[in-house]
């Protein structure tokens, strides 16, 4: 978003063990500790964050046959590059998603009806004490939730992921199309974190709310909370800086000269007037730091 304070530290180890010992010292020192992937989801405090900042930056992955093993510092783009090029179908949807693969599995991060959860065998993470690993199931993956989320202590060490076959060609060009069509809703120069709210789940709705949705707009069982959004006038809000797309209701960015301040002023906004018409809260994707 191009907005937010300083933190007093900021450090980046690049191997778990060097995660840990950091983690631990900083802890000991009485430092609070906020890990973080590569920040792409965040809303930062005006502020900012009195305290240190930690980044895992492990960055190894490698494919067994249809296997995929990556660590949680690789970004997603290059791991969605590297499985379409070795003919891996299963991430290519996800192309242009920023962020780390341990921020994509922490918020089962996913696009056009797939998310990384359909692919994870299992995960590997660090719960404060000791390195621990997860089957899926036991990651308790739901849209857009993952235990993680639950348990912020816990940092993501690894993944491995089950793909499938598939033509490096034809995955490509798919990729591809997706990568256009995300460019041209979210430039790559916008500075934005995508879309800040949560779909709606057609079947989590109360059906007084489900009835008024009309067809065309559920896919694959999900509403867009843009919907929801442009019918309580949300598109071309401005607050100072921050701004609301004139095309895209759940599109906020920092137009130039924006703050945390004024953006989440608008957020409570947007869910208010929401709740007041609909009777639904309204999630953000985002997460924040140095807020009290």
């Amino acid at each position: 978003m191009g907005i937010g304070g300083p933190a007093a530290l900021y450090l980046e180890a690049a191997t778990p063990e060097a995660f840990i010992a950091a983690q631990r010292l900083l802890r000991s020192e009485k430092v609070d500790v906020t890990v973080i992937g590569e920040g792409s989801n965040l809303i930062v405090a005006d502020a900012g964050f009195q305290g240190a900042v930690l980044r895992l930056v492990n960055r190894e992955m490698r494919a067994e046959g249809s296997t995929v093993h990556v660590d949680g510092g690789v970004t997603l783009q290059t791991l969605v590059d590297f499985t379409v090029a070795q003919g891996l179908q299963g991430l290519e949807t996800m192309t242009g998603i920023p962020g780390s693969v341990g921020a994509a599995v922490y918020g089962n991060a996913g696009a056009y009806g797939h998310s990384i959860s359909e692919r994870v065998v299992s995960v590997r993470f660090h719960d404060g004490e000791a390195i621990r690993e997860f089957d899926s199931a036991a990651c308790e993956f739901h849209y857009r939730e993952s235990i993680f989320k639950k348990c912020k202590a816990w940092v993501i060490v690894s993944a491995t992921l089950a793909m499938a076959p598939g033509d490096s060609a034809v995955l490509h060009e798919k990729a591809a199309g997706i990568l256009d069509v995300r460019n041209r809703k979210y430039p790559p120069t916008m500075k934005c974190a995508g879309s800040i709210f949560k779909n709606f789940l057609l079947a989590n709705l109360p059906p007084e709310v489900a009835a008024q949705v009309p067809a065309k707009v559920i896919i694959e069982g999900k509403i867009p909370s843009a919907w929801f959004l442009e019918q309580v006038g949300a598109k071309g809000i401005r607050l100072g800086g921050i701004q609301v797309a004139d095309y895209h209701a759940n599109l906020i960015y920092n137009d130039g000269g924006g703050t945390a301040r004024d953006l989440r002023t608008i957020i409570a906004d947007l869910q208010q007037r929401i709740q007041a018409r609909f009777g639904i809260p309204l999630e953000e994707e985002v997460q924040y730091i140095g807020f009290a």
